[in-house]
């Protein structure tokens, strides 16, 4: 039944983990659960819902890898030692400009300043997604920069110091694609323990595995 009440034993039976772990999902707050006294207890509604919204999550961060594997090169993946933001993104515009898709370096400069001039890009979550459509970009390219210091001056919604910063270019008309690909690659950064990892990542390999092939 929808409403019935289950003990740890049975959801662990149910999602196939152990009852240890239910427990510490439990006592964590991870899993929907609550108290009868002294023991925990679970609605198999919530679960089933709680079940369906990690399942979701999963497709979704499968896909935004999915999409990355096509928009993401190698080369365009640094692990950077800056503390202003001035240094990483022009770190990040010369590092963008060599991609075949930008036809005018130049024009590329300009609109990433011209856009931070208006707003800063830092999104919360130690975040920057500094981002442009221009028509001297043939198709969406992206560069990317783990930094192991804080940015210190670069501003965010949150005033979390930023530490992970994507760059994106788009053409011009590629208005609808580039929308979804900022949304997707703010979405997958939301995940607290991916950016852990990608903070604790030995080598640009590592870093572009993760954002191409999942953890």
């Amino acid at each position: 039944m929808e409403d019935s009440i289950m003990t740890i034993e049975e959801i662990a039976k149910y999602i196939k983990v152990s009852e240890r772990t239910v427990l510490e999902w439990a006592q964590k707050g991870d899993i929907p659960a609550g108290k009868l006294g002294n023991v925990w207890r679970f609605q198999k509604r919530e679960i089933d819902q709680w079940i369906s919204n990690k399942l979701a999550k999963r497709e979704s961060k499968e896909k935004v890898i999915r999409d990355l594997k096509h928009l993401l090169a190698p080369e365009r993946v640094m692990i950077t030692e800056y503390s202003t933001k001035r240094d990483i993104l022009t770190a990040l515009i010369n590092n963008l400009s060599s991609a075949p898709q930008i036809k005018e370096p130049k024009s590329l400069e300009k609109a990433i300043w011209d856009r931070e001039a208006l707003m800063s890009t830092g999104i919360g979550l130690g975040i920057g997604i500094p981002h442009v459509r221009i028509y001297a970009v043939s198709d969406i390219a992206v560069s990317v920069a783990v930094n192991r210091n804080n940015i210190i001056d670069y501003p965010a919604l949150d005033n979390v110091p930023v530490r992970i910063v994507f760059m994106l270019a788009a053409a011009y008309n590629q208005h609808a694609e580039y929308l979804k690909v900022l949304a997707s690659i703010s979405n997958l950064l939301k995940d607290e323990s991916f950016r852990k990892n990608l903070l604790a990542a030995k080598d640009e390999q590592q870093i572009y595995t993760m954002l191409t092939q999942g953890e």
